[in-house]
């Protein structure tokens, strides 16, 4: 159970430094954090892949005016090298209004001692705005 704890409350942290750069709208800090064959799984869209897609993926969102994100971790499996975590999501425009909310899972590698994002999908909880 300590391992579990002490890798959750290290992706956490590492959470904590994805709020910091999405906020000072810094998607190169963003990219950072994932690992150089690291995937975004976004809805409606194809897959993600690699540092520069990633960093490209970001600084559309931040152009598209998303100012910050809250993340809240839910639960963390740890399996050596690697770790799964499940969470919940805000993304927050430039007037403080909640844009989207919604839930992750992000699978997480040990990259030389630090724990970056490798798989990183989300899926919006709001309704949806068909006619």
């Amino acid at each position: 159970m300590k391992a579990t704890e002490d890798i959750r409350s290290r992706i956490e942290a590492t959470n904590g430094q994805f709020v910091s750069a999405f906020k000072r709208g810094d998607a190169a800090a963003l990219a950072s954090l994932y690992t150089a064959q690291g995937q975004l799984l976004p809805a409606h869209s194809d897959f993600v892949k690699g540092t520069e897609a990633i960093r490209g993926f970001w600084q559309g969102a931040l152009n598209m005016g998303l100012k910050q994100v809250a993340l809240e971790t839910v639960e963390v499996e740890a399996h050596g090298d690697t770790a799964i975590e499940v969470g919940r999501y805000k993304l927050f425009g430039g007037d403080g209004s909640v844009a989207d909310a919604g839930k992750y899972i992000v699978i997480w590698k040990n990259d030389r001692d630090t724990w970056k994002l490798h798989r990183d999908i989300w899926t919006t909880s709001q309704p949806s705005k068909t006619p």
